[in-house]
């Protein structure tokens, strides 16, 4: 098991001042606008807000949405947009699951609560710990021809749980390889622009891979066909 898998599991305004024309008056002006930019901004460019306050325990019932037309969700966050295109033909079963909690509001409000860059970013826990889920359990193998490449996107899961299962808590890849055994469920793969998740990466962490600032799914929509 590799050294960085067992983190993977569920266990895992400012107003400005001053109407002189003189030259120091403007100068203390553009400060003033710097400093309100600086503080709307996170260290990694995102827009900053406050941290949500955890949903807790849930106990949904096991979704029965079975998607056949290609299918993406998006991820309003506060570093921008996420739009992933579900594996609907591979992962039939996870990738309706995912859309059915994104349909009913499950991720919305809900963080990124890790961070490992070069690594994955992990969120869709609605403890923010790494402890939660959606209160169901979905079991979808994986190949075994399956690896973890930039861009995609797979559920996280507890060591002693089966492989391919899955609850909520997802992470995107942001390796080029993250060597994982195919033990993860997968969801899809994030296209379009990466900006979004390059800035989650970027956010600072501390010493158990949490993030400094707030990385917040605002909120998620559905398209499908």
């Amino acid at each position: 098991m590799l050294r960085r898998l067992a983190p993977l599991s569920v266990l895992l305004a400012v107003a400005l001042t001053g109407c002189g024309s003189d030259d120091s008056s403007q100068s203390g002006d553009a400060q003033d606008a710097t400093a309100t930019e600086t503080s709307t901004t996170t260290t990694a460019g995102c827009r900053a807000v406050a941290a949500p306050k955890p949903k807790g325990v849930q106990r949904l019932s096991k979704p029965t949405l079975r998607l056949t037309d290609p299918t993406t969700v998006t991820l309003a966050t506060n570093c921008g947009r996420i739009t992933i295109r579900l594996d609907v033909a591979r992962a039939p079963k996870t990738a309706s699951s995912f859309a059915s909690l994104a349909r009913r509001g499950f991720y919305d409000a809900l963080t990124f609560h890790r961070v490992v860059p070069g690594f994955v970013v992990q969120g869709g826990d609605p403890l923010g710990t790494g402890l939660g889920g959606p209160g169901f359990k979905v079991v979808e193998r994986p190949p075994a021809s399956t690896s973890y490449t930039r861009r995609t996107v797979a559920m996280a899961k507890a060591g002693n749980e089966a492989p391919g299962t899955s609850g909520s808590q997802f992470f995107i890849v942001t390796a080029e390889n993250a060597e994982l055994d195919p033990d993860y469920a997968i969801v899809g793969r994030v296209v379009g622009s990466y900006d979004a998740v390059a800035k989650l990466e970027a956010t600072p962490t501390t010493s158990d891979d949490r993030p400094t600032e707030p990385l917040v799914i605002e909120r998620a929509t559905v398209t499908t066909g």
